[in-house]
């Protein structure tokens, strides 16, 4: 009868983690768009160190938006490779600018042209575990944009979002940690 027991206890721990979860606010569908709760996960897109040959100086980061990788230029012809999520069809965008800010668990405020679209945002969010920034966000020029973390590992390789560059929190985390202010970003459509 104790077996009985223990399973019963157990599938109800279960079932109350599930509800819990569903509460959280879901983010998708946002400009940076990440789920509502930490979640590690893997890149399906991992990181890796690339031969990669080009005139960009080492540090220089450039986003290949139709490959949905970000790479960071490293000496000698190579390259660290990350998997992004970029813009969906009507948010891809191209240029170069430079990291104007670094921000760990940064708060999110959602642009006016985006809450025109989706007047059902928050109107602002704090940093945290729910927020759709992830875990670090670094800030391009004056625009809209960042290339920031995701909690939502499933969407990196995917055209999801309004614009920015989302990786996984482990990947942000580590590209975070490699550049500073003022690192040169080039973005290829």
């Amino acid at each position: 009868m104790r077996p009985i027991a223990l399973m019963f206890a157990a599938l109800t721990i279960l079932a109350g983690a599930g509800q819990a979860q569903a509460q959280f606010f879901d983010s998708r569908g946002y400009q940076s768009e990440p789920p509502s709760f930490f979640g590690g996960g893997a890149s399906p897109i991992p990181r890796t160190t690339v031969n990669y040959p080009t005139n960009y100086a080492p540090g220089t980061i450039v986003v290949n938006t139709a490959e949905r990788r970000l790479y960071l230029v490293l000496a000698n012809g190579q390259a660290l490779r990350y998997g992004i999520g970029v813009g969906r069809d009507g948010f891809r965008w191209g240029g170069v600018h430079r990291i104007s800010a670094k921000k760990e668990w940064p708060s999110w405020t959602p642009p006016s042209q985006m809450l025109r679209r989706r007047p059902d945002l928050p109107r602002h969010m704090n940093g945290g575990i729910e927020n759709p920034l992830g875990a670090r966000a670094m800030y391009l020029g004056s625009t809209l944009y960042r290339i920031h973390g995701s909690n939502e590992p499933e969407t990196i390789g995917q055209a999801v979002s309004s614009g920015c560059f989302r990786m996984t929190n482990d990947d942000v985390t580590d590209l975070y940690g490699r550049v500073s202010v003022g690192t040169t970003v080039v973005v290829k459509n």
